[in-house]
């Protein structure tokens, strides 16, 4: 596993990788960038195929943390963490122990968070061994599960992008794809049904299909037929890299905005949507309500109105990222990276 000739190294200022034997923990910690503030973001937990794909993983999350981090305008650093295992089956408090202690070995330059694969549970073990954790339950400041607040931000993106595109934000009637129906997908799809949205579903587990379909009455999508599905918001909720050469020129959506971080394989494939006309909204951008929630429990302050109030101008920052794009003739990913490149130098300074 080579570190500094991984292409998303991108100058990391942290790459920490511990292994735990008795408890079988193996873990990269990344810190992209500390100019704002401590580097906080979540802890995934999945099966690798191998070390290079989990660092690749860890990688490009840290720095989508940095950007999400600095147009959110936050005073926080981007940063993520990775156990290498199977959430559903290598799970144990020894392990969750094990990380806190090397998070703690790095006195505060980075603050976990949950994310996919981990609970807020999980995150209380962490919390035995290390202060630096977010999204606790109990505490001077609990903010506890964020991923209502980050459907809550991902429901008015798709509001600001359907406004963008048809010239009312108005759901109802529009056919919606949500991919994934974890804790996000999930909580996403209740506030776009309450709205009068079309919804379509699919996730890997056909019991969260069939429970959605039963729920909100509506069609189930098979994991093949997502991207040829007819619908005017694809909303990828799930893992990243769903868009790609591949399957780009079978998307028949012509809005994208989901919750999934990393939802591009690449850059190139921002600019293959923007080429297609399709409105592409950055998912660092979108989905930064759980870390908005997140910086008010590591504030020592936590209001849950005042979050709401921040998630709310997410989809002014939005609009104007579209304007940007549509008159300057750039992918949206591209004016959005370019802003948070200049936010994080302007801390440099």
């Amino acid at each position: 596993m080579t570190v500094f000739n991984a292409p998303e190294f991108d100058s990391h200022e942290l790459v920490s990788i511990s292994e735990d034997k008795t408890s079988g923990l193996r873990t990269i910690i990344a810190v992209h960038s500390s100019a704002r503030g401590p580097a906080c973001g979540g802890l995934r937990m999945w099966p690798y195929a191998t070390e290079a794909e989990a660092l690749r993983d860890v990688l490009r999350l840290s720095r989508g943390m940095s950007y999400k981090n600095a147009l959110a305008d936050l005073p926080l650093g981007g940063g993520k963490a990775v156990i290498w295992g199977d959430p559903r089956l290598s799970k144990s408090p020894a392990l969750f122990h094990a990380f806190g202690r090397c998070v703690e070995r790095l006195g505060g330059l980075y603050i976990t968070a949950e994310d996919v694969g981990t609970t807020t549970e999980d995150l209380a073990q962490v919390a035995k061994y290390t202060r630096h954790v977010t999204g606790l339950r109990t505490g001077a400041a609990p903010s506890g599960d964020p991923s209502p607040l980050t459907a809550f931000g991902t429901f008015l993106s798709i509001k600001a992008a359907l406004k963008t595109r048809y010239g009312t934000d108005d759901p109802s009637g529009r056919r919606i794809l949500v991919q994934g129906l974890g804790n996000v997908g999930a909580a996403l799809c209740h506030q776009l049904h309450e709205a009068g949205a079309s919804l379509l579903v699919s996730d890997i587990n056909r019991e969260r299909v069939l429970y959605a379909m039963d729920l909100f009455k509506c069609q189930g999508v098979e994991a093949g037929e997502v991207f040829q599905s007819d619908c005017d918001v694809y909303a990828p909720c799930a893992l990243g890299a769903t868009l790609n050469e591949e399957t780009i020129p079978r998307l028949r959506a012509r809005i994208v905005v989901g919750a999934a971080n990393n939802q591009l394989a690449s850059e190139e494939a921002g600019r293959m949507l923007f080429e297609r006309g399709v409105l592409y909204g950055p998912d660092y951008v979108v989905n930064s309500g759980g870390i908005i929630n997140a910086a008010a429990e590591v504030s020592g302050f936590y209001d849950e109105r005042s979050v709401r109030t921040k998630i709310a101008r997410i989809p002014l920052l939005l609009e104007d990222i579209f304007n940007r794009s549509a008159t300057e003739r750039v992918p949206t990913n591209e004016i959005a990276d370019a802003m948070a490149r200049a936010r994080m130098r302007r801390n440099d300074a």
